[in-house]
């Protein structure tokens, strides 16, 4: 990182049974507070916190209801309530066990309360493993937007053990291979040559690719974010590959009911749309991009919500800039840069791109 810290990031196999003991290693601490959520908590609660309170550690959970569309500052009172009621302090740490959204939480409740805790990721699906996990963002969502209020708060540690995605649901794990296809087509050609070379062992969930995988990604996104860990001089904005139009798509076809890998899949295939026509993208690219995506189960949506809804939605992206809406859009395989595109020219591309979509429904 910029001011010289760091952390290590520990994946593997059967790695949650030392983590009491390497843990010692990165705090003091002696309370831990635990946080997980109504469908991970049943699951492997129990087991981290005994491994916890082998290594001394005096244990309290705390489990938040499930979902996107709790990701929001009531839940986040509700955690602050309950961290005062037991007692915690800014000798503590806070330790999430779940998704992107228990990871989310966990780092902003961990930043905010008394000012900030040390806090420490313990991801359970692939798509937190390989994105949410590192870098430090963490916030929670407003009925404006995603993630409008959050802080740049970097986690002390991070455990990844392959063994949780055992009960990962195969939904979760494709909307995971549209994070590990971004990095692959923001990163270096090495990355590159593996992914196109091993998507479909990834499709298959080989544990020795998906283990590949979470390592490249953790390097690939190391790299930006000790570049820009606030996103100042717009090199960590390039991670955002997708996720403006996939961000609002998400937004208005409701949390859940598609995955966050299928909206920035989308999100993908339609900022390369627009490179393509304005910046004279090569057309291999936009050709290899759909048939890894395909590959990978991220299947082109049927049809788009309405453009104009769309628009407006976007504009409260947080990267938008007097209305006019910022957008990553690649160059080439491993570049990319982030243009700002006007009202009347993006909607000319939202209407002709789901025109598209709808001429190829009636074929």
């Amino acid at each position: 990182m910029p001011d010289g810290s760091s952390y290590e990031v520990r994946v593997g196999r059967g790695t949650i049974a030392r983590f009491g003991e390497s843990l010692r290693v990165c705090t003091d601490a002696t309370k831990a507070l635990l946080i997980s959520d109504s469908v991970v908590s049943p699951l492997y609660g129990q087991r981290v916190r005994e491994v916890l309170e082998e290594s001394g550690f005096e244990v309290s959970d705390l489990c938040m209801p499930a979902g996107e569309e709790n990701k929001n500052v009531d839940v986040a009172r509700e955690l602050w309530d309950a961290m005062s009621l037991l007692g915690f302090g800014r000798d503590d740490v806070v330790i999430a066990l779940g998704g992107g959204v228990v990871g989310d939480m966990s780092g902003f409740v961990a930043a905010t309360y008394m000012r900030g805790l040390d806090f420490v990721q313990v991801p359970t699906t692939l798509l937190s493993m390989v994105d949410a996990s590192v870098g430090g963002k963490n916030g929670i969502n407003t009925a404006i937007g995603k993630n409008l209020v959050g802080t740049f708060n970097q986690p002390i540690y991070v455990l990844d053990d392959l063994d949780f995605l055992a009960t990962l649901p195969d939904r979760e794990w494709t909307s995971a291979f549209a994070e590990i296809a971004k990095s692959a087509f923001l990163g270096s050609e090495h990355f590159y040559d593996w992914f196109t070379q091993n998507a479909h062992l990834l499709a298959t969930h080989d544990i020795e690719a998906t283990h590949d995988a979470i390592l490249r990604c953790i390097e690939f996104k190391a790299g930006i974010v000790a570049a820009d860990e606030q996103e100042q001089t717009g090199v960590r904005e390039s991670l955002n590959y997708g996720h403006t139009l996939g961000h609002a798509i998400e937004a208005l076809v409701g949390y859940g009911e598609l995955t966050h890998g299928q909206a920035i899949a989308e999100g993908m295939r339609f900022a390369a749309y627009i490179a393509a026509d304005a910046f004279d993208l090569s057309e291999d690219f936009v050709a290899d991009q759909d048939i890894l995506l395909d590959m990978l189960g991220l299947k082109s949506l049927e049809q788009l919500p309405d453009p104009e809804k769309l628009y407006e939605k976007m504009c409260s992206d947080k990267k938008t800039r007097d209305r006019s809406v910022r957008f990553v859009l690649p160059s080439r395989q491993g570049a990319c840069e982030t243009v700002t595109i006007p009202r009347g020219i993006l909607m000319g591309y939202l209407e002709s791109y789901a025109s598209r979509k709808k001429a190829n429904d009636k074929l």
